[in-house]
């Protein structure tokens, strides 16, 4: 199926160039969060897998199924433990792996966690994380004459409702808003930190992409799924100065687009997800191709794919429908410039640590030692190599 549609002709004019933007189409992302969970227990998902002391093998692997992008991020809570202060221990290993693996890292510096002590409230965040992006910029300019790419902060959506609610730290009830319009102020103060010290460094915004639908024969609720709808473009329209002026965003904050998709980004309002691994399937799943259209057009800007991935044995059957979208996303004039398969490895639950999402390109059974050994998973390893030759068709490489 994926060849027949690679081999389809373009709907558009003239055929998009094959795509420049990173050093790889296909990407791997490292699940890096490093919040406070319900259970007050911070989060070290990088160290918990091993990643933080395997990262040269780790991007090594990577280069095996033709990557040679990532997604990773440095652990703001371990690097800035008193005000001003950067200790670069934990960072400067993984920086230097990439190096040696020739791998291009776009660095996420914020996924959602920051230091002891600091309230994400108070304006004093912001300037520390200013202060922060830029000796991080420093840092990685002093240590590599490459153009950096960054990821100042990673879904600043789905961060505002979770740190709103019994799902992570600070759990401000209520405050959904001030959280949101606090961390666009903050991201804007990244990105300007950033380009001061190089004015070349390209910035990602990742958010989820999402599809809210109206219950059957309850008409009453479009109008608030509409909203809800609209209301995964907030991010982005604040960064771009449409909304909220008073911000102080900016079209040039809207440098590259990341849209996040997972199985349950589609759901009713006040109901329950769409069933994507059901068939037949619910007439109201939007296709992928069609909510990276409307991406494309409302920003025209770089668009990539920042997070996607299943679980389980439903892994092999999302890349292969995945990359089959994204084969008629770009026939249909949108210049996607990359897929993130996020996690690359596997994650255990942010709340549970003894269940395992079973979702990365490599499952992670321990050793003898308790160590996590990186062991392909066969069928979503097939269907991955089967999905990069049909972008490979189009130029996706």
């Amino acid at each position: 199926m994926l060849q027949e549609i690679a081999q389809t002709p373009a709907v558009t004019p003239a055929a998009l160039p094959p795509p420049d933007l990173f050093r790889s189409f296909w990407m791997g992302g490292y699940e890096c969060a490093t919040h406070i969970n319900v259970f007050d227990q911070r989060l070290d998902m990088l160290a918990a897998i091993n990643h933080d002391t395997e990262a040269e093998q780790d991007y090594a692997l990577l280069k095996t199924v033709g990557m040679r992008t990532a997604r990773d991020g440095l652990r703001w809570h371990l690097i800035e433990k008193t005000p001003g202060n950067y200790d670069w221990s934990s960072f400067e290993p993984m920086l230097r792996a990439a190096l040696n693996q020739n791998v291009q890292v776009i660095w996420d510096i914020c996924h959602y966690g920051w230091p002891d002590g600091l309230d994400i409230f108070s304006p004093a965040f912001i300037d520390r994380f200013g202060s922060f992006c830029g000796a991080v910029a420093r840092f990685v300019a002093d240590h590599t004459g490459e153009i950096p790419f960054y990821s100042p902060i990673n879904e600043i959506s789905f961060f505002s409702w979770a740190a709103t609610r019994d799902i992570m730290y600070p759990f401000a009830h209520g405050r959904d808003n001030d959280l949101k319009q606090q961390m666009i102020r903050a991201c804007i103060a990244g990105i300007e930190a950033i380009w001061q010290v190089d004015p070349r460094a390209r910035l990602t915004v990742p958010e989820p992409i999402i599809n809210v639908v109206t219950p059957r024969a309850h008409q009453e609720y479009d109008a608030e799924a509409h909203a809800y709808n609209n209301s995964q473009y907030e991010v982005w329209d604040m960064l771009a100065g449409r909304v909220c002026p008073e911000l102080g965003g900016d079209p040039k904050y809207l440098d590259i687009v990341g849209a996040n998709f997972y199985h349950s980004n589609q759901w009713e309002i006040h109901g329950t997800r769409l069933r994507w691994e059901e068939h037949p399937r619910d007439d109201r799943w939007k296709p992928l191709h069609r909510m990276l259209l409307e991406t494309w057009q409302r920003y025209r800007r770089p668009l990539y794919l920042a997070e996607t991935s299943h679980v389980g044995v439903g892994r092999a059957d999302w890349i292969k429908e995945t990359a089959a979208e994204v084969v008629l996303a770009r026939q249909n004039g949108v210049p996607i410039e990359g897929v993130c398969l996020y996690p690359i490895l596997d994650r255990f639950d942010w709340q549970d640590h003894n269940h395992w999402h079973n979702s990365g390109l490599w499952d992670l059974p321990k050793d003898g030692a308790g160590r996590y050994r990186r062991v392909l998973n066969p069928v979503y390893g097939e269907e991955f190599a089967r999905a990069r030759e049909a972008l490979a068709v189009l130029g996706c490489r």
